[in-house]
């Protein structure tokens, strides 16, 4: 089993800066996607990004220049930096870790983006 874990919400003001991380534990060995996916009241789950254990990373379009995944392989580790926030980010911000069978969830994190 993997346990993940998310750290860093809150709340922001509009066009400003937040860092979210996420650590994964237990049986980690084959862990290969490990990235972020929010979820915004009254909308369906979106894949923010996420990186691969070969170090390639992907985002979607809409935050796509103003979010980076990054990953520590060793550490199972990844954060998520998000820069120029809108209020469209208010969502919950949900960790996630991909083996070859299957996919493990945090409890996700609030991000509020509101003056």
């Amino acid at each position: 089993q993997v346990q993940v874990v998310e750290s860093g919400g809150g709340l922001v003001q509009p066009g400003g800066s937040l860092r979210l991380d996420c650590a994964a534990t237990g049986s980690t060995l084959d862990i290969y996607d490990m990235g972020w996916s929010r979820q915004a009241p009254g909308k369906q789950r979106e894949l923010v990004a996420y990186s691969t254990r070969s170090g390639s990373t992907n985002s979607a379009d809409s935050v796509k220049g103003r979010a980076t995944n990054s990953r520590d392989n060793a550490k199972n580790t990844v954060f998520l930096q998000m820069n120029s926030l809108k209020t469209g980010g208010t969502a919950v911000y949900c960790c996630f870790a991909v083996s070859q069978n299957h996919e493990f969830w945090g409890r996700g994190t609030p991000v509020t983006v509101a003056s």
